[in-house]
């Protein structure tokens, strides 16, 4: 169940708001905006969907007019198109289409931390989504229940096996219950299990006292009602997907501002954590934020789109669509324009390949550039045909000479290495050498990159021709030739400086051969050799 469209009329801040053309592979979709923007009244649609045919609706329609409705003498309505076809209408208090998938959207108010754990659970409210907020101003506390049916589902698969004299499924309720909070919290705050928080044990509630859920940190045991807000944060929201987890299946999954007391690290990491092992992959997750983290994340995701709500007209009839990824503005409800070039003043900007502006900065953080992440070689590519203030470094792959020419000649800021990928220079012979490590035989290690080479040599001539259909300067700056005889002549060369600006190091070369000498990827960025050679390109 995912919407591709959306329409608002007459709806709390909303005289005629469109979202619209959001991609079907969008599994997450981000709103950004300014306080005040509208962000919040998105969601009070999609829970306002389910009121009356499913949820009921708990206030009277003087109050629901007052809230809802823009104009008092028009009905509010929303339109929600799917993906698959369908769509849910519903104007006042009818819904005139889709009546059976309003049920389909499930939501958590921005207001939800639950200071302390409480005695007043309604489990049997959880099944029908009941226990939500009746707006999305107040204060969300179905964690209470979530602690207790977490509790209550392991204390069932302990001692149910019993009455039939079978032994409990430990490792099956480790995996259902323990394993799936404990990594999750691993992923999103890093360090191990002596750093990082991790369910240890419970406490059943009894007449007098509320349950408890103890955590471990290192040596220490601490009590949920004593961890910090951004902890807090982060479990609410896990225990939640792991008891509720049968009702998010094909449904629209909307949670407004998960980054409430988290850094920036630890908002990528929650968001990324939650879209990639807690939304199903027939879901779609919405979800509101002005964080840095978040906005990083839904760029270099394919699966995201991200709608911008800063400055819309509410009296106006409005058209959204999602923001182009390719530019940095993306950024600027985050981090002012102003904030920006000041931290970057100085900085000349290079866009690179995957994840590797991490080893590019620490090799030439000090030579004044700033190194950038992208997804690929076609994002650093539209990136600074964009703007040609920034450069781009992209993998040399399986480009001839002449054609990286022709490249440079119509895009200058578009720097490609002259070997094969950024590993190329990271394993190059002459970069390991300088590091002087004992038993390193420079013809030797040559000599297995030339056997390696040689083993897989069919291998890698076949699929020449595929990769270089994917090269986005074939298709917006120069023609392909189809012509890879130089290419192939040069792979079957057993000459070194013949072969190796076209032999994959990455890809091909098995590193089993180097573990001996017991180096790390940032030792080998560090060198000079290595900073020396990705200057000359830089600066070509």
């Amino acid at each position: 169940m995912k919407i591709n469209k959306i329409e608002l009329k007459n709806f709390k801040r909303f005289t005629d708001l469109t979202i619209s053309d959001i991609p079907e592979t969008a599994k997450l979709v981000l709103l950004i905006g300014s306080n005040g923007s509208g962000k919040s009244s998105l969601f009070d649609a999609f829970d306002w969907l389910t009121k009356g045919p499913y949820k009921g609706m708990p206030y009277s329609h003087d109050e629901a007019s007052d809230y809802y409705k823009k104009k008092i003498n028009e009905e509010p309505k929303v339109v929600v198109n799917f993906t698959s076809g369908d769509l849910i209408e519903k104007t006042g208090y009818s819904v005139i289409k889709g009546t059976e998938l309003v049920k389909n959207f499930i939501g958590r108010s921005s207001v939800r931390i639950v200071p302390r754990i409480s005695n007043d659970a309604n489990p049997s409210a959880v099944s029908t989504d009941m226990d939500s907020p009746t707006t999305y101003i107040e204060n969300d506390t179905r964690f209470i229940n979530d602690v207790f049916l977490y509790i209550q589902k392991i204390n069932q698969a302990l001692r149910e096996p019993v009455f039939s004299g079978k032994q409990a499924d430990t490792l099956k309720i480790f995996r259902d219950f323990i394993e799936p909070l404990n990594s999750s919290l691993l992923k999103i705050f890093g360090g191990d299990a002596t750093t990082t928080i991790q369910i240890a044990e419970f406490q059943d509630a009894t007449p007098s006292t509320p349950a408890k859920l103890i955590f471990r940190k290192g040596e220490s045991k601490i009590n949920y009602d004593l961890l910090s807000h951004g902890e807090k944060q982060v479990i609410i929201l896990l225990i939640n997907f792991i008891v509720r987890k049968e009702y998010y299946r094909n449904s629209i999954i909307f949670i407004d501002e998960m980054d409430n007391h988290l850094n920036t690290v630890l908002q990528a990491s929650l968001l990324e954590e939650i879209v990639t092992k807690w939304i199903p992959d027939d879901s779609q997750l919405w979800t509101a934020s002005h964080a840095l983290g978040f906005i990083d994340y839904a760029r270099s995701s394919d699966t995201a789109a991200i709608i911008d709500f800063n400055l819309i007209n509410f009296d106006t009839k409005q058209e959204l669509i999602p923001l182009s990824k390719n530019k940095l503005e993306v950024y600027e409800i985050a981090i002012p324009k102003a904030t920006i070039a000041s931290i970057l003043k100085g900085y000349k900007l290079v866009i690179v390949e995957n994840k590797n502006d991490e080893h590019f900065n620490a090799a030439l953080g000090q030579d004044g550039f700033l190194f950038l992440p992208a997804n690929n070689n076609r994002e650093v590519f539209l990136t600074v045909k964009s703007d040609k203030d920034k450069l781009g470094l992209r993998d040399r792959d399986y480009l001839k000479s002449e054609e990286i020419e022709k490249i440079k000649g119509q895009l200058p800021n578009l720097k490609i290495l002259p070997l094969s990928t950024f590993e190329n220079y990271i394993y190059h012979p002459d970069n390991i050498e300088v590091l002087n490590y004992a038993e390193f035989n420079k013809e030797e290690y040559i000599g297995e990159i030339l056997r390696q080479k040689n083993e897989k040599l069919i291998d890698i001539v076949s699929e020449i021709g595929t990769s270089r259909t994917h090269y986005i300067e074939f298709k917006d700056c120069i023609k392909d030739d189809g012509n890879i005889k130089p290419i192939t002549e040069a792979l079957k060369s057993n000459i070194f400086n013949d072969f190796y600006p076209f032999f994959n190091m990455k890809k091909h070369f098995n590193k089993k051969y180097l573990t001996k000498f017991n180096y790390t990827i940032s030792d080998l960025a560090k060198t000079q050799w290595f900073r020396g050679e990705i200057l000359k390109v830089i600066n070509s």
